[in-house]
This record gives C-alpha cells, structure tokens and sequence, in this order.
C-alpha cells in the first residue's frame, strides 16, 4: 500500500511548522517519557502505562522495519527548528478493507497548539497524493473531545459508536468511528488553497486511539 517513496528512511514530510520524519533510536528517550504519561496513553489503545523502558527499542526497531517493508508508514512529529526533538507520533496502518487507519498522540506539553491537526492534514495529504485509496479511516475514544476535534478539522465524518478492544487498558471501551473519503478531501484542499485555516486545538487530550502497531501509537 505504502509507496517506495515512503521506504527509505530519509524519507520526511514538512509542514507550516513541523518535520515528520522517521523515528530513530535516538528518540528512544523522549517517547518513553511522553507517550508514558498517563494522560497520553490512556487514551490509546496500545501505549502501557506504565511503559515499560524495554519496550521503547524494539518498538522504534519495529516501526522503521514496517515503513521499510511498506507495512505502514510511522513517522515522528518534530518541530522543524528542532528535527531531533520528538514531540509525538502518527502513522497510517493498512486494514484488510483496503483502507488505510491513521492515529497519532502528543506529548502533553504540546497540546493546544495545533500540532496534531498540521500533522493529520500533512500525513492525509501524503496518502490521497500517493496512494489510490477511496478513504482513510480513524477512530477516538468517546471521551476524548480533543482528538475528535482534530478529525473533524480535517474532514472527516463520524460514522457511529461502538465498543473497541483496547488491549492496554485491559478491555473495551467505547470509541467513535471516522472516515474522510477522497472526494471531501479534495475539496477541502480546495478550501485551504482559499485561505482556509484551522483553530488551534483545545487544551485537552491529543491522543487518537491507535488500533494499529505495537505497544506504543499512534499511532
């Protein structure tokens, strides 16, 4: 799904104020102590709290392994003044429909500030511009206002409730479901070509439920 573009570790995408890139080894560090907090990773699926420090390595091994293999595309969310600095994760995660599913947090000294929604609407970008996919995918736990905030800043839909496995908070949980499919898309790059802008995000949880990967993500 992943195209070779996408496979090389030199591999970034910029935004207005932000440089996703791979993560590295030496990100280990700032992902153990951002995606740790409890206020980040009980809003996941997949982020322990506590996280465990021996699971920040094989985590980071496993994330370059499947952008290399075009399993998924994880990539680190960095300000573009400070690329070594990690402020948090996204990534896209093929599904069996053929539908790719994106989910991402930030570290809480970031939220607020529109960071999530810059790095949705570049990751969204990137995949309608490279892929033939009809939509993307995504989901949040109900009681993360925040981050339905960023999905629907993007333009994606709600599509319904239901109960969701969340393996690291230790059952199910109700989350909602979202698409944004290629036609509103394109139109909503329309729209920003016109001057659209979006609003900073509110101060609360920045963290969408990420189904997808291993024990820490985004993602």
């Amino acid at each position: 799904m992943f195209p070779e573009l996408t496979r090389d570790d030199v591999f970034r995408l910029e935004t207005r104020r932000l440089w996703l890139r791979w993560p590295r080894m030496a990100d280990a560090n700032a992902i153990l102590r951002q995606a740790g907090e409890k206020a980040v990773a009980e809003m996941t699926a997949n982020i322990p709290h506590p996280y465990p420090p021996e699971a920040v390595d094989p985590f980071i091994f496993a994330t370059r392994k499947g952008n290399a293999l075009g399993e998924h595309l994880v990539l680190a969310i960095t300000p573009r003044a400070k690329p070594n600095d990690l402020i948090g994760i996204i990534g896209a995660h093929r599904q069996a429909s053929g539908v790719p599913f994106i989910g991402y947090w930030l570290g809480t000294s970031h939220w607020g500030k529109g960071y999530a929604t810059e790095a949705a609407q570049g990751l969204i970008d990137t995949l309608f511009s490279l892929v033939d996919i009809p939509a993307i995918d995504a989901d949040t736990r109900v009681i993360n206002p925040a981050s339905r905030r960023v999905l629907e800043k993007s333009g994606f839909r709600a599509e319904g409730s239901f109960l969701k496995s969340l393996p690291a908070r230790g059952g199910l949980f109700p989350c909602e479901q979202f698409r944004l499919d290629r036609s509103t898309w394109s139109a909503l790059k329309n729209w920003r070509a016109s001057g659209w802008a979006p609003l900073p995000e509110e101060p609360q949880m920045e963290a969408a439920s990420a189904g997808r990967g291993e024990p820490c993500l985004a993602c």
